[in-house]
């Protein structure tokens, strides 16, 4: 079994279906996304949308993280989260506009007229996964913390104290939320795939197993790879020199 993690997607439909599209996946393997299906791009409705399709198709294991966005949406619309007063504020108008919802309806409302299926999917995202040796989670984590002292806000919104520092967690953090120009491989405490997909870079899908980087561009059809194991190898020993 292969183990595939996608970074942030944004609502940006189109790359992320190419993407997947595009991968060797086999029966079985799992394909773990970090999160921020929403806000900022084109088609937060689409995303998600295309994401409960894959979750219906019996050939893979998809996961699906919980992002700050999303938990942004969830507390805007009244249920458990945090920051719901900024959503608008980070990109959640186009986001509305995707189900063809104002914000002048009122936030209760708006829950009402999602898609029963779409509130059941942001409702039941998880907050981490375990692919031993890599903790899979949106933001980070608290870098002095045991994973069972970690709060799901720190998950979902953690990020200079995570990213400048190393932690004693016996995983390689997989990781989205901080977007940059190119995969941060900061070994072996940290790998960050945000790269800036909605801002006009790219979306990034690393398989861990086989360490092989799948990445299109904004705008574009084709997916992109390259093998990461001797830079992988070489940072993770100069770390452990």
């Amino acid at each position: 079994m292969s183990c595939y993690v996608v970074g942030d997607i944004h609502g940006c439909l189109a790359e992320v279906r190419y993407l997947v599209e595009q991968l060797p996946l086999e029966r079985g393997d799992r394909l773990v996304f970090l999160g921020d299906y929403i806000d900022r791009g084109p088609d937060s409705m689409g995303v998600v949308s295309y994401l409960l399709e894959l979750r219906e198709q019996d050939k893979i294991d998809p996961v699906f993280l919980k992002g700050n966005h999303e938990d942004m949406f969830l507390d805007y619309l009244g249920f458990p989260g945090n920051h719901g007063d900024v959503f608008l504020n980070n990109g959640g108008h186009a986001t509305l506009a995707s189900y063809g919802i104002s914000a002048s309806n009122g936030a209760a409302a708006i829950a009402g007229q999602l898609p029963q299926a779409h509130l059941a999917f942001y409702q039941n995202l998880e907050t981490f996964c375990v692919v031993k040796p890599y903790l899979c989670v949106h933001a980070g984590i608290q870098p002095l913390k045991r994973l069972e002292e970690q709060t799901a806000a720190e998950m979902f919104w953690i990020r200079g104290e995570f990213i400048r520092n190393p932690h004693k967690l016996p995983f390689t953090v997989l990781f989205g939320h901080t977007p940059q120009k190119e995969a941060l491989f900061d070994l072996p405490f940290k790998i960050g795939l945000d790269t800036g997909l909605v801002y006009g870079n790219k979306l990034s899908c690393l398989a861990v197993e086989e360490k092989v980087l799948y990445q299109i561009k904004r705008g574009k059809k084709i997916v992109q790879q390259m093998s990461v194991r001797e830079n992988w190898n070489r940072k993770s020993k100069l770390r452990t020199a």
